[in-house]
């Protein structure tokens, strides 16, 4: 199986809300379809921004962090300020989209 890089292992809440300057939180699994097709726009779009800290979390039933951020679909990306959500993307498939939610932090 192609493995996305999405980490079983998550960060808590308290890691997320420590984190300081842009971050972002992609919810998702290595098996989705959606997660698959979304990966190579998250990868082409995100290189342009090595800055940003980008942490891919397997997200599920009874996943804290994903319940936390409320995610319904997969992939999710949440985009973080100082630990702060201040925007998101959900299953985006243009790089546009991506771009769109990260205005807030370039």
């Amino acid at each position: 199986m192609f493995d996305l890089g999405y980490e079983e292992r998550q960060p808590t809440r308290e890691e997320i809300g420590a984190l300081e300057g842009a971050a972002i939180v992609i919810f998702g699994t290595n098996w989705c379809g959606y997660c698959r097709a979304a990966h190579r726009v998250f990868e082409q779009t995100l290189a342009d921004y090595p800055e940003i800290q980008v942490i891919k979390v397997e997200d599920g039933k009874g996943r804290p962090l994903g319940r936390f951020f409320r995610v319904k679909l997969w992939p999710t990306m949440v985009v973080l300020r100082d630990g702060v959500e201040v925007a998101r993307a959900v299953r985006p498939n243009k790089p546009a989209q991506i771009l769109d939610a990260l205005s807030s932090v370039i």
